[in-house]
């Protein structure tokens, strides 16, 4: 049950934690709900055979003069991040074709989910627990209890679902418009790729999309892929995600010119990985309900998801501002 004098954040990934943590570290009472076991979100992943692979987001970066500069600079001096790499390949469905250098990215050693975790320290955080209506009428409501204020922190498709017909901050909301995807595990007895690989943009692939060397993210030279199919492949099989490993491997095969089978696969499907319009607003707030995450503060990343978040929250706790 919710408090009258609680913010409720709905969605415990980085933008509802980064919410959270902006209201709680103002001293505004706030409460983190979300129907997982973990917290994480899209930065989720799993112990697979004893080890941690990231299956959403693959690593994270940082704009010059960021506020999120000092939250990734903390992480990396407690060992919770590590600088991973400059530079990926791209490639077309027959194999690689060039670099290309960016920003840094950085990886996590214990999995991405372990950020969300540690910036929710503290915090009042309720697992598993599912909501199923938010409201506006005399007030914002959370299942018909009242609340100082609301965040929905999650996709849109999933936020319109909570919203009841007629709520102001619903017209923000675009849930026809994100991608899913298939992020599919492969673990090969040995490594055998380019050791400078790290990763692969593929273009021109109707299976496949990104491949990440999990091994070299996390630091301890696993021999292990994490590829990501394209929307289209996804959508195809989203009632039956296993079945689209086969092209996903083969297409990973052709990219990197392997010819061994993995020992194992796994695959995980995310409805809503990605907005393919994101807006620039950082946030919407509209009668005590809030709207944020990586729908926002367009590009669509990481950094964005946390700004996004973070600045709902100073919002809220700080109205006047």
């Amino acid at each position: 049950m919710s408090s009258p004098s609680s913010t409720v954040v709905i969605g415990g990934g980085i933008a509802g934690i980064a919410c959270a943590r902006a209201l709680a570290d103002r001293g505004r009472p706030v409460q983190v709900l979300d129907r997982g076991r973990r917290l994480g979100g899209r930065m989720g992943g799993r112990t697979l055979h004893g080890r941690p692979v990231d299956l959403g987001a693959s690593y994270l970066t940082v704009s010059d003069g960021s506020p999120f500069a000092p939250v990734v600079a903390g992480w990396v001096d407690r060992g919770l991040a590590r600088p991973w790499t400059h530079t990926f390949a791209v490639a077309g469905p027959q194999g690689i074709e060039r670099t290309t250098s960016g920003p840094l990215r950085y990886g996590t050693p214990g999995g991405l989910r372990g950020l969300v975790t540690d910036l929710a320290t503290g915090l009042d955080v309720q697992l598993e627990r599912t909501v199923t209506r938010v409201g506006s009428d005399g007030g914002p409501t959370v299942d018909g209890d009242p609340a100082a204020a609301v965040v929905l922190a999650l996709p849109d498709p999933q936020a319109a679902r909570l919203l009841e017909p007629g709520t102001a901050i619903a017209g923000r909301l675009q849930p026809t418009a994100w991608q899913p995807t298939l992020a599919v595990v492969l673990d090969f007895a040995r490594r055998s790729w380019d050791a400078d690989l790290h990763g692969v943009f593929v273009h021109d692939s109707p299976a496949l999309e990104w491949i990440a060397d999990d091994g070299d993210r996390r630091g301890d030279g696993a021999p292990v892929l994490v590829a990501h199919s394209t929307p289209a492949l996804a959508a195809e099989h989203l009632d039956g995600p296993e079945r689209a490993v086969p092209a996903v491997l083969a297409a990973v095969r052709a990219v990197l010119g392997l010819d061994e089978e993995p020992e194992w696969t796994h695959v995980h499907r995310w409805s809503f990985a990605k907005p393919t319009d994101p807006r620039e607003e950082p946030f919407a707030v509209a009668d005590g309900i809030g709207l944020c995450g990586d729908g926002w503060a367009a590009p669509s990343k990481v950094e964005s998801a946390w700004r996004s978040g973070h600045a709902l929250g100073t919002a809220l706790a700080d109205p006047t501002d």
